[in-house]
């Protein structure tokens, strides 16, 4: 068990702060961290708590999972490493995809085209 938890279905007025509080009566919180969207800066709705104990952490899940937290019931377990995801592929959009060619705008090789590239003079 490690002492790093999950927190689910936050509302998303809840900050670091709100998630330091609400854990902290279960032992010491070493850190509390609300997740945000990169872009518009809005709470994706988890966040993670490290309690200071493996003890602290369980107590934590024991009291914590299922209790309302701003008026929505929270999910806490055990913190898992992310699971590698697998690379996205290429596929539309400008320079999307593997395709030989040069694809998007200005690539490939053609001779050719403006400019006469290898044509006999006239």
């Amino acid at each position: 068990m490690g002492n790093k938890l999950y927190v689910g279905n936050l509302p998303y007025t809840v900050r670091d702060g709100d998630l330091e509080q609400s854990f902290g009566e279960f032992g010491a919180v070493t850190s509390a961290k609300v997740m945000m969207e990169r872009d518009t800066g809005r709470s994706k709705g988890f966040g993670f708590v490290e309690m200071g104990s493996d003890a602290e952490a369980q107590a934590a899940i024991e009291g914590m999972n299922g209790q309302s937290l701003g008026g929505r019931s929270i999910t806490v377990n055990e913190a898992r490493p992310m699971e590698p995801r697998p690379p996205r592929s290429g596929g539309g959009g400008y320079g999307g995809g593997d395709r030989s060619g040069g694809g998007g705008y200005g690539g490939g090789d053609r001779s050719g085209g403006y400019g006469g590239g290898g044509r006999g003079g006239y």
